[in-house]
């Protein structure tokens, strides 16, 4: 079996994603897309202090896993995907960044809650297959997986 899990974690001054691959066998290489424009609350990521965002903003970081990544991708102020490409994620082990995530709807724009990101989507795409799972009521989704070949 192959799960990605994802989960968003509210911080002070910086959120994080968390991407782990909590299945039995390794990922080889694919792009992870998280797309929040179809969250219930308008997130986007605020990394610049004169954008979109509100108050405190954070660059884009990788914090983990980082040599599963292949490139660092560009997150600009207000934008709401980030694709991450990667050479692989074996089982088990984790890529994680920090950025600070806004709301553009809710009443406490520098504070994003559970189903704040209602609606978004992680997808996970190879060359041989694509996987999605949209984000419900909780800031944690578990994106299932074609089994080990």
């Amino acid at each position: 079996m192959a799960d990605l899990e994802v989960a968003f974690l509210e911080g002070a001054p910086k959120d994080s994603f968390v991407l782990t691959n909590s299945g039995t066998c390794d990922l080889d290489a694919a792009a992870i897309t998280l797309d929040l424009s179809t969250s219930a609350s308008g997130v986007i990521f605020d990394v610049t202090g004169n954008g979109a965002g509100t108050e405190v903003f954070q660059p884009f970081e990788i914090v983990s896993g980082e040599g599963y990544v292949v490139d660092r991708p560009t997150v600009r102020d207000g934008d709401r995907l980030v694709t991450l490409r990667l050479k692989s994620l074996p089982r088990g082990e984790t890529v994680a960044f920090t950025v600070d995530v806004d709301d553009t709807r809710g009443s406490r724009a520098i504070t994003v809650t559970d189903s704040e990101l209602s609606g978004a989507t992680a997808s996970i795409k190879t060359p041989a297959w694509t996987a999605s799972k949209t984000f419900e009521e909780t800031a944690k989704l578990r994106v299932p997986l074609p089994t080990c070949s």
